[in-house]
């Protein structure tokens, strides 16, 4: 008796596997393709520019919203389901997909952003540690799950140069590409790279244009030093070098690229 319980059980299983989706639809998921993948490509990166509770209103109740938000000391909420789009990244592209919203996964990070200071100066704010290493937890779980390509975890600045600059100068890339996430450059090469340019002389703007593009950035071709394409230099700069972003073309910052072939 015990027996044929255990078997009309595990019948009663296979048929709810083989039955679930809406009402009269015969839905059979029994089987599942091999040949797929993950929809998400990239990880998109923000500061919020207010505080906790603000954060956590905007996100969860405005007209924005993201999949994670990390507070300052740490705690990290899930805000959407990863298998739906959070409304995070807006007008933006990264190698050429403009679909972001819907291919990537938004974290925002309570920070102030900048603010200005007595000589009229942005002042950054720097990030918390409990918040680094919540993050660095998080991304390199959602790294892992979804086979994020490190050139894909990105900040708001390098997907829409023109009109962000979060995460800012002062978020730590470096740290995190020194703990597996994300991309970042060789920077003995880097440094050879700057010695032969220093005598060689800076490459031109077109050269510049064509890297940013390579790296993923949107950016003119046309060989002109415009906003835009000092805008979108500024924001590798930012994120390759932080000390400096200006969106000067600079021999350092031609180094950097030139390293990361």
């Amino acid at each position: 008796m015990f027996r044929l319980f255990c078997i009309l059980l595990a019948a009663a299983a296979l048929a709810g596997c083989a039955a679930r989706g809406p009402a009269g639809l015969d839905l059979d998921t029994s089987i599942t393709a091999v040949s797929q993948s993950s929809r998400v490509r990239s990880v998109v990166l923000h500061y919020t520019t207010v505080d906790d509770a603000k954060s956590l209103h905007l996100l969860s109740k405005g007209k924005v919203s993201a999949h994670y938000l990390v507070d300052v000391d740490g705690r990290t909420y899930r805000l959407v389901d990863e298998n739906r789009a959070a409304w995070h990244a807006g007008a933006s592209s990264w190698y050429g997909n403009i679909a972001m919203n819907s291919t990537s996964i938004g974290i925002e990070i309570v920070n102030a952003g900048w603010t200005e200071g007595e000589d009229g100066k942005p002042v950054w704010h720097a990030y918390d540690e409990r918040q680094v290493r919540a993050l660095t937890i998080l991304l390199r779980d959602v790294i892992q799950r979804h086979a994020i390509a490190p050139e894909n975890v990105v900040g708001h600045s390098d997907i829409a140069p023109q009109r962000k600059v979060d995460p800012g100068p002062l978020f730590p890339w470096k740290e995190l590409a020194s703990a597996g996430i994300g991309r970042w450059y060789d920077e003995t090469g880097a440094a050879a790279h700057l010695a032969r340019l220093q005598v060689e002389g800076t490459p031109d703007v077109a050269w510049f244009q064509k890297q940013l593009q390579r790296l993923g950035y949107t950016c003119p071709q046309d060989g002109v030093l415009d906003r835009t394409t000092i805008n979108t230099l500024a924001a590798f700069q930012m994120h390759y070098r932080p000390t400096l972003h200006d969106g000067q073309p600079d021999a350092e910052t031609a180094a950097i690229m030139l390293a990361m072939l």
